[in-house]
This record gives structure tokens, sequence and C-alpha cells, in this order.
């Protein structure tokens, strides 16, 4: 907005929390009066005389001397910005004057206000922010209209929150008759449909026996903490942005700057320094940073290994073989891949079938096993089994230990999906559920269980509101003949706390495997195609589901799948890459946000890549594991002290470091108390 003719010296505060003494953020400095050709003035109001006070000394202003002659306004042609068409000068000044007010520039601000004749905001916007932030509320409601808040529902909903905040002030000044009206006459007026909920649950604040007790169940820090501040970042929301700048905006525009570079940086995964982020370049990451080159293999297994999972800790690596032996490698830690222990500590032998499923304990006191329909329990410091468990009729496909660390799930081919405690008893059963289950993830938040499995079979019960492509469409076998899709591949998302399905989803081929991002946002389902309808659905995909939206958020194609069980995972510091296996030996990667194949990394023998693991401490390791029974972990070539910190230890703690003894596919040394 254009700064008036008169001069006006108004206390505006681009930030509401700023100091009094920073001085004006509207201030006309080309209208001040002069004498001899100065600015006296400028946002002060002591005299000057050329720049000196009559006794010769020169005059200053908390140690800045004052301006020497008046602020000329600039006047440039055109309302852009660098001719960028998208760019308003105005909207540019105006943050840049919130800005320097922000970082204490007071005088600046003030400067550059004269100069491009732009005001940072109407002397409403103050008053208004400063009758919110001293509690004077019947002066703050009628300013409403002013500040641009038209609409009617808007105007409800700005004057309920500020009729809360009165509200629930009154209360802790445990004056209840005056609350009780305010909840009469300011907010029941005010409510809408939506809002009837809160409304009751405000009403019921009346019976709390202290302010203590209403802070806490009301979660509102009283007046005196920061509740008024949050009402008006509340209020903002209805108020037109052009009118009352957001706090901070500059600040807001370039942390989105900032993540949209590293979005677009398709190899980024290395935590941000805050001494690295400069203005003056742009974020990028070096290719040579990321894990492509293998370092470790590891090479004990007689068969085909078919899963790894990593510890919490991020030093022990669990395979599972062919061969019915299940082994806990400890990867050392030395920078040096060459010098680096990697032994065998326990051989976990006890197993009558072939190995399907790997999952480690919270604290990895625990490595739970998979044999046929048999779970067996094994005590990672001594290597002993703790208990065998045969609930389960058909193969067990699934393991997973919750993240709060209670107990695991298990599913299995004969539609049920178990749940233990740490001891390995069950708690609870889920018994002819809609699939048979081939895999199944719970979300870290502990809310849902998402499982994938064949053969479904719906239950009359379930919501149809929920179940998508519950009718699978007719399609052509490429011979003319039209041929029904197989309904039988589904994946179902449960409530983990009721065992109520949120979402049935039919999709096409076999559904191998399915893993959760780190946010509880992703799943990531591994699709091979239906035997039946490979002429006319060929892909191999990987499917990314928005747990959020219920949406299919991308599709990862180009590696092999077509008779294996593969599993994938989410890897890097923020799960930015997808990792899979493949049939043709090769291990792919790519960006998780684009879908980009980043890389094909070669390396494995004859025979399928069956399954690949972030290491999750170490955000620069991961493992795969093959037919060619055998393990390799791959690395990128980094420094001594960027490893130790991607493990968070200090480089100044050698004595955490490893003797270094072994050698890569050099024959391991084994714990002799585990062989």
């Amino acid at each position: 907005m254009r700064i008036p003719e008169p001069d006006n010296h108004s206390n505006l505060s681009s930030s509401y929390d700023s100091v009094p003494e920073a001085g004006p953020s509207c201030v006309t400095l080309d209208k001040a009066s002069h004498s001899n050709g100065i600015n006296k003035e400028n946002g002060h109001s002591a005299p000057v005389s050329n720049g000196t006070t009559s006794n010769g000394s020169p005059t200053v202003g908390n140690g800045i001397a004052k301006h020497s002659s008046s602020i000329t306004r600039v006047s440039l042609p055109g309302t852009t910005l660098y001719d960028d068409p998208y760019l308003d000068r105005e909207e540019f000044v105006r943050l840049v004057i919130q800005s320097l007010r922000d970082v204490g520039y007071i005088e600046s601000a003030a400067t550059l206000e004269a100069e491009s004749g732009y005001s940072l905001e109407a002397p409403v916007v103050s008053e208004f922010r400063q009758h919110i932030l001293r509690g004077t509320w019947a002066d703050a409601e009628p300013l409403l209209v002013e500040l641009g808040v038209t609409d009617p529902d808007a105007l409800l909903d700005a004057r309920f929150l500020i009729g809360k905040q009165k509200y629930l002030e009154l209360l802790e000044a445990r004056k209840t008759t005056a609350a009780l009206q305010v909840l009469r006459n300011d907010l029941a007026p005010y409510s809408t449909m939506s809002e009837q909920g809160e409304l009751h649950a405000l009403s019921s604040l009346m019976m709390c026996s202290d302010p203590q007790d209403l802070r806490r169940r009301a979660s509102w820090d009283g007046a005196s903490g920061t509740s008024r501040r949050q009402l008006l970042d509340d209020l903002q929301h209805y108020i037109p942005s052009s009118t009352m700048i957001p706090q901070r905006r500059f600040s807001t525009l370039l942390a989105q700057s900032r993540e949209y570079q590293r979005y677009r940086c398709l190899y980024h995964n290395s935590p941000v320094d805050p001494s690295s982020v400069s203005l003056f370049s742009d974020h990028t990451c070096d290719k040579e940073s990321f894990p492509r080159i293998t370092t470790t293999i590891l090479e004990v297994h007689s068969d085909e290994v078919w899963n790894v999972a990593w510890s919490h800790d991020g030093v022990r690596l669990a395979s599972a073989s062919k061969d019915k032996t299940a082994i806990i490698w400890r990867i050392g830690l030395e920078a040096e891949p060459s010098s680096r222990d990697c032994i065998a500590e326990f051989i976990l032998r006890d197993h009558p079938y072939p190995l399907g499923c790997l999952a480690w304990s919270l604290d990895d006191s625990i490595l739970s096993t998979s044999a046929d329909h048999l779970i067996l329990l094994w005590n990672t410091k001594t290597g002993a089994l703790m208990k065998t468990l045969e609930n389960h009729a058909e193969t067990v496909s699934a393991l997973v230990w919750l993240p709060d660390g209670s107990g695991f799930m298990s599913g299995s081919l004969d539609r049920k999906i178990i749940l233990w405690d740490m001891e390995g008893e069950p708690r609870e059963s889920w018994n002819d559920i809609a699939i048979r289950v081939t895999d199944a993830a719970v979300t870290p938040d502990v809310k849902r269980l998402v499982a994938v499995g064949m053969g479904y079979n719906p239950p009359p019960a379930l919501a149809r509101a929920n179940v998508r492509d519950a009718s699978p469409p007719i399609v052509s076998n490429g011979n003319g003949n039209a041929v029904p899709r197989s309904p039988e591949n589904r994946m179902i998302i449960y409530d983990l706390k009721t065992g109520q399905v949120e979402l049935s989803v039919h999709m096409e081929g076999e559904l191998t495997s399915v893993k959760i991002s780190e946010d509880s946002r992703y799943a990531l389902i591994n699709h091979a195609p239906d035997p039946n309808h490979i002429i006319d659905h060929p892909s191999k995909e990987i499917h990314l589901w928005d747990l959020e939206e219920f949406r299919l958020a991308r599709k990862f194609t180009g590696q092999r799948q077509g008779h294996h069980v593969i599993r994938s995972c989410f890897g890097g510091i923020d799960g930015d890459f997808v990792i899979s296996g493949s049939e043709d030996c090769n291990v792919y990667v790519w960006h998780r946000d684009t879908g980009t194949l980043l890389e094909v990394l070669e390396g494995h023998g004859s025979g399928s890549v069956n399954s690949v693991a972030w290491n999750p401490r170490n955000k620069r390791m991961f493992a795969s594991c093959s037919d060619d029974n055998t393990i390799r972990v791959w690395e990128a070539p980094v420094s001594a002290g960027e490893l130790l910190r991607g493990f968070g230890i200090s480089a100044s703690e050698p004595e955490m470091i490893g003797k270094g003894k072994g050698k890569v596919k050099q024959p391991w040394a084994y714990n002799n108390g585990g062989l």
C-alpha cells in the first residue's frame, strides 16, 4: 500500500511480539520538515543543524548518526520486479520492510518505506493487533470488517475464536459469572454446526477446579502465555494477507525454497547442516555420496538367501535362507570397509523348514523368524531359541513388531492375524479375515495395519463405501476373448485399535510385500504380474499408496518380477528413495517423490535379488540378498568422520571402533559361542 501524503507516525510493527522500542514501521520521511536541508525527524524527535549540535558535537541516536538529508521518493516504471510478471514490486518491498524490522534494522525499514512510497501496513492493522495482545476484545471485534473479513461465515468463525479466548481468560481469572455471559452471548450465537461439539466441550470447562486444571483440560497455556499470539495467527487465516502480512513471511518463503531445492535434489541423502546452507547458491548433493558400490560380501549360507533385516541400532544384520538357517551378523563400525569386522555371531539352525520372515523386537533383544507355519523367537544376546509358536495352520508370511514395543503381529495364508505379547503369548486373534495374507506392516504411529494378500473373500459386514473396484472390469486376453480380471488380490487397511476395515482395494497381480514410510504416510507395495493375464498386463510395478488420502500416489517400474517374492523398502535420510531387488540380478533405486529411476546396481550373481534393507542408523548403507547365496552391503565412499556421524558416534570415541580383522570376501571370523 502507498504511504499517505501527511506524516503518519503510527506505532506499527510487523511482528506482534517485537519490542515497542523498535520504532515505527510506517514513517513518511519525504514530508518531514527541514532546516537547512537537513531532515529533522526521520522517525526521531531530536532537532539537528547541519548534522551537529550547538556545541559542535555530532548528534546521534542509539549509536546511529541522524540522516543528513531528506529521503527522496524514488519513482520507478512498471509494477513488477526484475521484469518478472509474477513478482509484484510492492509486495516484495513490503516483505523486505517487514524482514528489516524483524531483524532489528528499524531505521533502514523506515528509510525504505520513505524511498519506495510503500507502507508496510495500515494503522488499523496495528490497532487490531494491539487490542488482541492487550485483551481489549470489545475494541478488536469491530475492526474485523475494516480488515476485510466480510464473508459471513468467516466473520462468525473469527468472532468465535475471539470469544473463546475471552471465555477462557475469564475462567482462568475465576470470573465464572462473566464467563457464562460470554458463553451465552458471544460463543453460542457465533458457533456453526461444526463447532457445536467444541461449544459443549467449552461449557464443560466451567467445572474445572482451578486455573491449572483449566489450562490442562483445554490444552491452553493461559493469558500470560502465548495464547493471544496464537489467536492472532489463527485470525490471520480470515484476514487478507495483503492487509495483514503473515508474521515473518519472508522467512517462510525462504524455508519453502529450501524444501523445494531438497525435493529437486534427486540424490539428497545427508543431514542439512545449517552452516552449509547459503542463499547465494542452490542445494545439491553429490551423486558420489550415494551408496552405489559393494563394500562387503557375506558368504556363509549354503542356499538362496530370501530375506534380510537390520537391527534398530544398525550394527547387526539378520538373514533368512532356504538352507533352513538364519544368521545374525555383526557389521563393524570401521570407516574403512577393507578392515571392517563382519562376524557371523550366531547361526540359528533349529528350523525344520526354509525361512521366510525376519523381524527384530524394538529393543533388538529378540529376533522372530518364520519357517512354514511356525514362528520361532530367539535371544539375540545368546543365540538361544526361546520359544516356538504353532498357532497358525499355514505358512506364516508376515512378522512385524509393534513400534510401541508391546509385542508383535503375525499374518498367514490361513486367513489369520495374531497379536502376541513380548513373551510370545497370544493376546488377540483376527480369524477368517478377507484375504490369505502374503505380507503386512504396522504404521509407525501405531494406528493402522496394512495387509496384502490373495484369495479375497468379502465379509458380509464390510462397508461398501470403503471397497474400491469391487467388480473387476472385463478385459481381453489378447486373442479377442473377453476374460474378467481376477478379483483375488487385495490391499486392506485396518484400524489397529478396533480391527475395523478402513479401506479395501482390488489390485492387479500378486502382491508380495508391503513397507510403511517412517512418517506413516505411505505404503510401498510390490506387484508381480498375474500369470493368467501376462499379455494384457505385462508390467512389474511397485505402487506407492498415500494412506492419508487413500489414493495411489506413484508407480515405480523397470525391475523384473514374475515368479519370486521380492521385498522392497524405503531408504535414505528422509525416506526419499525406493529400493528393490529384481529377477535380473540387479538392485533398482528410484527417487520416491518423482519416480525417477536413479540407479541399476549390478553385482549379484545369477538368480533373483530377493530382499533389500536400508540401515536405520547409517543412511549411506543398505544390504541386499540373492539366490546366489550371498548378502551384499552397499555403501558410498565417505570419510571416517562422516561414517561415524552416520551412526551418531563422535570421532573422538575411538574405543568404539572394532579391531578391523575381517576382510571383504575372505573367510569370516565366527563367534565360537554361537556356532
